[in-house]
């Protein structure tokens, strides 16, 4: 068992120290992700989904799926009535079982957390579902997600509470203070994956970009 409480491909991508070493362990789980996530439980795509389609509305374009994985986000985005949505993922593994569902506009293989190779105000609302969390990316992943979006855009996020109470909590109120953006939605703390006894709760986070 791995030093996360997590075994399997779970626990080594919590474990990961290094952007390359995420990328390497997403790799080798792409072709079960989808099936693992199922047993597990996973709760983060419908939690981001109802959030964001309660604060932005339906046909808002384009929007960037951001640690898309293998589009389980992706696949519900034009159902519900976002037309044009562009991938963002470190593991070139993931983002080929997502490209085989044709429901992205781009694929883009990047890591959250470095400078993003899009222009400001690219998008008007992102989602970011599982990825800022242990071994991924920091409180500081945000502030490009804050620059690609446009003003009066939205921002769903999942955040580890641990995370949260470390340094997401005060760096949220540092760019509210600062004008740049609103805290929309604040969810209660909850269990990501009822399947994986040892997960720590997660909150659901909105973002209004200024």
């Amino acid at each position: 068992m791995t030093s996360s409480k997590h075994d399997g491909h779970l626990g080594a991508v919590y474990d990961a120290k290094k952007p390359e070493e995420v990328a390497g362990h997403y790799d080798r789980w792409a072709e079960s992700y989808d099936s693992d996530m199922a047993v597990a439980g996973y709760r983060h795509p419908a939690i981001c989904m109802a959030l964001l389609t309660r604060h932005l509305p339906r046909g808002a374009e384009p929007l960037l799926d951001a640690g898309a994985g293998t589009g389980l986000v992706g696949e519900w985005l034009g159902i519900m009535g976002y037309p044009r949505v562009d991938a963002l993922d470190i593991s070139e593994g993931m983002l080929a079982v997502a490209r085989k569902k044709r429901i992205y506009n781009q694929l883009h293989q990047m890591a959250l957390g470095d400078k993003l190779a899009f222009s400001d105000n690219a998008f008007a609302g992102v989602i970011s579902a599982g990825v800022f969390t242990t071994g991924h990316v920091g409180a500081q992943g945000v502030d490009e997600l804050i620059r690609i979006c446009q003003p009066g855009g939205v921002i769903v996020l999942t955040v580890k509470q641990t995370l949260w109470a470390a340094e997401f909590q005060a760096h949220i109120s540092e760019l509210q203070d600062s004008a740049r953006i609103i805290l929309a939605e604040l969810t209660e703390p909850y269990v990501s994956m009822p399947g994986e006894a040892a997960t720590i709760p997660s909150r659901g986070v909105v973002i209004k970009v200024c």
